[in-house]
């Protein structure tokens, strides 16, 4: 009997053959179904869920000593909150009219969910960089995620609201005329595409920004290269025990978990790495065999993720060829309540195979692997020329480019498992859907602003508790 996901190609394959310009009126046709303006704003529904008791749900299973350092890193800013709330919009969204169109989506589009990253063959490009919710479901989700992301940005860096109004629409607008573009290519030019650090640059349009931003991206890839090297991160978090190496304890960030908190991990690291090395591919396999597995330790990382099992891991080749793996619990997707079950019986591999579909190149040492603890995981290298945004002294123009940016990024994401003709027979030429999805944003954006709140009240009542950062 064939595997689920076989079973879904299989299917996908005999599905008639319908050409672009057929596949686009059927896209069009579903404006009789959920018009467009379906699409626009946001009522919150009358039995809408308490959001702080949302949050606490999605803390279930996470380490009880980190959940308060979650919770404090959540308190900073509505922005912040946002970046931990997936799971709430997630409900949310699942309330709000669909096309029906389904895609491979992140689930947490948020614009700091992009960003550059190094390919297998050392390019930088800029996409996606964090698909742990990633699962098929509409592909409205994922924008309406990043574009109330775009206005709860704005709002942080305190720009006007007639400003961050149209940058939502302009992120919309530019999904939108994306997602036409891919509509009209082959389907290899699709699934070749992607977005340079030159093609980040010369696509801002301001000529002090374009020169503002090569400098800093310049400056920001050349510090992300740096950070990465064996010798900057060895001695960083590696010291000698004895005659074996070790990563070093910075509780409460990195530290070694006792077998109270994770019973059987210490265990089964040598059953763990088996499993993830016949994850990889078979060339992959024979470059990973010549690395030794020395030390794992808990490292906790961004806003959502923490409390889970997130860790890294010191394998050796030589003494002086170290290899850092960054080890991530795979939990189920924030959208499979709503969106139907992962096809994958591991959740790490669910994650894999979406961001090997989703990006435009992966890293060479992605794989999957399943914890004695109980936990699914997926693997990664720990900062591969990794570089983030820092947005805090942004103007208009600078947000609006970034969003753009990441708004065709993910646009390239969904062509590569949707229908991008019938996604643009939907959304049509003129900004009938741009104004309805800025329109969403806005509301969205006030809503998280009232979740931000209540949550901030749950920890003055002793409902929970947050702990900052040392």
């Amino acid at each position: 009997m064939s595997k689920p996901s076989q079973r879904k190609t299989a299917a996908r394959n005999e599905a008639p053959y319908l050409s672009a310009d057929e596949r686009r009126a059927k896209g069009k046709a579903l404006r009789d179904v959920v018009p467009r303006t379906s699409q626009a704003g946001w009522k919150p529904p009358k039995n809408r869920r308490d959001p702080v008791e949302i949050i606490r749900e999605s803390s279930a299973g996470r380490l009880e000593n980190l959940i308060p350092i979650r919770y404090g890193r959540m308190s900073a800013s509505p922005f912040a909150f946002y970046r931990g709330s997936a799971a709430l919009m997630a409900a949310d969204l699942s309330t709000t009219p669909t096309s029906g169109l389904r895609v491979q989506a992140c689930g947490d589009a948020h614009l700091m969910n992009f960003g550059g990253f190094a390919t297998p063959e050392r390019n930088i490009i800029f996409d996606i960089n964090d698909l742990d919710e990633t699962l098929p479901a509409p592909f409205e989700w994922d924008l309406k995620r990043l574009t109330a992301s775009v206005v709860i940005a704005a709002q942080h860096l305190r720009l006007p609201d007639s400003d961050a109004a149209r940058v939502a629409i302009d992120v919309a607008c530019e999904y939108r005329e994306r997602m036409a573009d891919y509509a009209s290519m082959r389907a290899l030019d699709v699934w070749y595409d992607r977005i340079d650090a030159e093609r980040f640059i010369e696509r801002a349009t301001d000529p002090d920004l374009q020169k503002e931003l090569r400098k800093r991206v310049t400056e920001n890839i050349e510090e992300a290269q740096r950070k990465t090297e064996p010798d900057f991160l060895y001695p960083k978090l590696v010291s000698q025990e004895g005659t074996r190496p070790a990563i070093k304890d910075e509780p409460p960030l990195i530290f070694h978990p006792t077998p109270e908190q994770a019973p059987g991990l210490a265990g089964g690291a040598v059953e763990a790495v088996a499993v993830y090395s016949k994850s990889l591919p078979e060339h992959v396999q024979t470059l990973f065999g010549r690395y030794h597995f020395f030390d794992y330790a808990v490292k906790v990382v961004g806003v959502g993720s923490v409390g889970t099992l997130c860790g890294i891991c010191l394998f050796m080749a030589a003494d002086d060829d170290p290899l850092f793996l960054q080890v991530k619990e795979a939990r189920a997707s924030v959208l499979e309540p709503y969106a139907d079950k992962s096809l994958h019986a591991n959740h790490g591999e669910r994650v894999v195979v979406g961001q090997r579909i989703m990006q435009s190149a992966s890293d060479v040492f992605l794989g999957w692997t399943h914890l004695l603890t109980g936990q699914d995981a997926y693997i990664r290298q720990l900062r591969d020329v990794k570089v983030s945004a820092v947005i805090e002294d942004w103007d208009t123009e600078a947000l609006r480019h970034y969003g753009r940016m990441c708004a065709h990024a993910l646009a390239r994401a969904h062509a590569r498992s949707g229908d991008a003709a019938m996604l643009a027979g939907y959304m049509g030429a003129g900004q009938a859907f741009d104004d309805a999805i800025g329109e969403f944003a806005v509301e969205y954006a006030d809503q998280n602003m009232s979740d931000y709140r209540a949550f901030i009240k749950a920890i003055r009542d002793g409902r929970i508790r947050a702990q900052q950062d040392e």
